[in-house]
């Protein structure tokens, strides 16, 4: 009896240190993609952005866009994070879903040779596609 009742205590201990370690590892993915989706965006600045109006053939207010959107999924996906409420876990995948398909569109746009070769699976962008996906799908649960 005594035996069963430690090991009980004992599972219990390590589930929740485990709990914490995964809000621990939530929360640095989050930081991660959040903070390069600021830096891309910011880099982007002042509106519009020259670089991809020319490199893309983008319309200003298209170009202007896609900065603010980067800047702000970053921004709103870190934000989410401390909500603790409904808006925080629709706040969480509102900006996993902009940065899919942000993802998605420069895979298709800029990088359209990439598909299903090396050079998608070594790029940082595959990873930021991979973070993105994993706050729309998970948004605030832990």
């Amino acid at each position: 009896f005594f035996v069963k009742n430690y090991m009980k205590t004992l599972i219990t201990k390590i589930e929740s240190v485990l709990i914490n370690f995964e809000a621990i590892a939530s929360l640095l993915l989050r930081l991660a993609v959040g903070v390069a989706f600021i830096i891309h965006g910011y880099n982007k600045f002042p509106l519009p952005p020259e670089g991809l109006i020319e490199y893309f053939d983008l319309s200003p207010a298209l170009a202007s866009l896609v900065a603010i959107s980067e800047l702000s999924s970053g921004v709103v996906l870190i934000i989410g994070r401390f909500i603790k409420n409904p808006y925080g876990n629709y706040l969480t995948r509102l900006a996993g879903l902009t940065i899919v398909i942000i993802m998605t569109n420069i895979f298709i746009v800029a990088h359209s040779d990439w598909f299903i070769n090396k050079a998608l699976f070594t790029s940082p962008q595959i990873f930021l596609f991979i973070g993105g996906l994993f706050f729309l799908i998970k948004g605030n649960r832990i």
